[in-house]
């Protein structure tokens, strides 16, 4: 059943399974409790299948391959890997959901394994592999994030398109896209697993300039996000001090609403409070961040 750009857009606020149907969402997921396989499988050589460039997993645990690869070697694929012909390549196919397996089946030594064929568009199949690996947990927060950014550039998908789909809150897809602020080196560390998601969005609190100094301090350190978050805010030696400001730490009730009010918007909120008078600033970085900031603060739908 091919799958057009319309279909592609109304199928995402469902998720995984409405993109391809239940059957074929549990074979893309590898459920080893999925129902018998769809009567489009079919064995297909190993070198006519190939990666997907737009793939947004990049990374793959050397460990955890070899471990599926033994598995492989002694029972076979046991989900079929879904496929569509390879656009550039007649007679090929090119991989939508399951390289995980296919390089476990490389590594085994398989010289054939189990496919599903499905007609999809570009756009179809960069929604299921985000979809897909989302929902498995199997990518890192920075693969995560770009994910999500080509789906809003290349298609125009809003934040609230991705959250349905993944299953997510809109803030979460928010505070993951927030992640793409930081730093080329710092996204290194974090794509490397280095720091957290949890570290960097504490980081994107302080000046531009100190974070990749502050990122090898919270490194080099072992810092705690807690301590990330007291780290970063704290003032800059370079930046000038404005007359009549605390400069102190400020209290874990203040920090913590922050937090809060953060997590809400999917905005950097900073709070200055003085015995119960101050003002809340909050920060955008582009105009779509303003426009719905905006929209919630006067109440549209």
């Amino acid at each position: 059943m091919e799958t057009t750009m319309v279909e592609g857009r109304r199928g995402l606020g469902r998720g995984l399974s409405a993109l391809l149907g239940e059957s074929d969402a549990n074979a893309a997921s590898g459920d080893a409790a999925a129902p018998a396989p769809p009567a489009g499988q079919r064995e297909t050589p190993i070198e006519l299948v190939r990666r997907n460039p737009d793939q947004p997993r990049r990374h793959f645990d050397k460990a955890e391959l070899e471990s599926l690869a033994e598995t492989v070697k002694t029972r076979g694929v046991l989900q079929p890997i879904l496929v569509r012909p390879a656009p550039d390549q007649p007679g090929e196919f090119q991989i939508v959901a399951g390289e995980r397996r296919w390089r476990a089946a490389q590594i085994a030594g398989l010289r054939t394994i189990p496919v599903v064929v499905r007609e999809l568009d570009d756009r179809a199949v960069l929604e299921i592999a985000i979809v897909e690996n989302v929902q498995r947990a199997d990518l890192n927060s920075l693969e995560e994030a770009l994910g999500y950014r080509a789906l809003i550039d290349r298609y125009s998908h809003t934040q609230d398109d991705i959250a349905q789909a993944v299953g997510k809150s809109r803030s979460h897809v928010a505070n993951t896209l927030r992640l793409l602020q930081l730093p080329p080196e710092v996204q290194g560390y974090l794509s490397e697993g280095a720091l957290s998601a949890g570290h960097a969005r504490a980081l994107l609190t302080a000046e531009e300039a100190d974070i990749p100094g502050l990122a090898r301090r919270v490194i080099e350190k072992h810092l705690s996000v807690r301590d990330t978050e007291a780290l970063a805010r704290k003032p800059s030696a370079k930046a000038p001090r404005t007359p009549g400001l605390a400069t102190g730490i400020k209290d874990a009730d203040t920090a913590a609403l922050e937090s809060d009010l953060s997590e809400a918007l999917g905005l950097q909120v900073s709070i200055d409070d003085r015995g119960g008078k101050g003002t809340v600033t909050v920060r955008y970085v582009t105009l779509e961040q303003l426009d719905e900031l905006c929209r919630r603060l006067s109440g549209q739908r």
